[in-house]
């Protein structure tokens, strides 16, 4: 009998019953952590670029591409937070005389980041 494709291209079949089923399982991929942004990512791959995701899934590349973009947002938030910080004239000085309102100003510096953060990498 002629080889297939898939056998010539080095695949093997497992016989169940009467049925040849291909033996295929995903490549192996280096676990890395994946934090609050990876995750967020990676629900919005699920829900609206399914493609994207199964591409990323079957070619065992998710958790690497994941694990970048969570690192990219939390740079780029790092270095909003601290570029807005400096236009804002926020210091520590501002902490030891009004902690109040630093605490107010830094949350809303946060929040600005974490919207800007969303809309580049994360839901784009």
């Amino acid at each position: 009998m002629a080889k297939t494709i898939f056998e010539k291209l080095g695949g093997k079949y497992e016989r169940q019953g009467d049925y040849l089923i291909p033996c295929i399982a995903l490549p192996a991929e280096e676990e890395q952590p994946i934090g609050t942004w990876g995750q967020r990512h990676l629900n919005y791959l699920k829900q609206y670029r399914r493609v994207t995701y199964t591409n990323l899934l079957t070619s065992g590349r998710l958790n690497t591409y994941l694990a970048d973009i969570d690192r990219q947002a939390q740079e780029r938030s790092h270095r909003l937070i601290e570029d807005m910080k400096q236009a804002q004239g926020i210091t520590e000085r501002l902490k030891e005389e009004n902690a109040l309102e630093w605490t107010g100003r830094l949350n809303n510096i946060r929040a600005c980041a974490r919207e800007i953060v969303g809309k580049e990498l994360i839901y784009a």
